[in-house]
């Protein structure tokens, strides 16, 4: 499909992109970013990302993915293997400025924080909510549930016990489950096992 158009790259799958960019089709690449560079912004911005970092991570994300592209073979779908690459790069710029090794500390002021009350009329989103989790828990939930990552992948790309990553995982969709009902538990259904 050399020297095809917008429109024509526009109506196809996600795996045919893939192919065309990895033959060297850089505006085949372009829709898959058009179609995918929001959904990973979001993803990073729940995992406690600013705005400005969260354009920066999504970048280099896919700039990554870009050179990367003749390994996706489709088995899952293109968004969620540019997350993960996205959720692993966070996750790398974190430790490099070493707020991992902050997590407990956070984590004990944002229990305290959940023991105040909120507006029973102030509606919550998910964002929101999420902003209501400790550090800890946000990652968790957001490796886990957002870039699609095991519990186990996650323990790894945090350099945390599995346990520990269960526990995190447990506990934030708890307080999310709480935060969001009545209809909280459909959001947050559908999820792979992740044992």
């Amino acid at each position: 499909m050399p020297g095809a158009n917008h429109s024509s790259y526009a109506s196809l799958h996600d795996v045919e992109l893939c192919s065309y960019a990895a033959a060297g089709e850089r505006r085949a690449f372009g829709e898959l970013v058009r179609r995918h560079s929001s959904g990973v912004r979001h993803l990073l911005r729940r995992m406690g990302a600013q705005a400005a970092e969260s354009d920066d991570v999504a970048q280099d994300a896919f700039l990554a993915a870009f050179e990367r592209i003749a390994e996706f073979r489709g088995e899952g779908t293109f968004a969620g293997w540019v997350k993960r690459i996205a959720a692993r790069l966070y996750l790398r710029r974190l430790q490099r400025e070493k707020r991992l090794s902050a997590l407990a500390a956070e984590e004990g002021m944002a229990d305290e924080a959940d023991n105040g009350t909120r507006d029973a009329d102030h509606r919550i989103d998910l964002d929101e909510a999420m902003k209501g989790l400790s550090v800890a828990e946000r990652l968790c939930v957001s490796m886990c549930y957002g870039a699609g990552l095991s519990h186990g992948e996650a323990a790894d790309a945090l350099n945390l016990p599995l346990g520990t990553v269960k526990s995190h995982v447990k506990r934030g969709l708890d307080k999310l489950r709480a935060r969001l009902a009545p209809g909280g538990d459909a959001v947050l259904e559908g999820r792979r096992g992740n044992g």
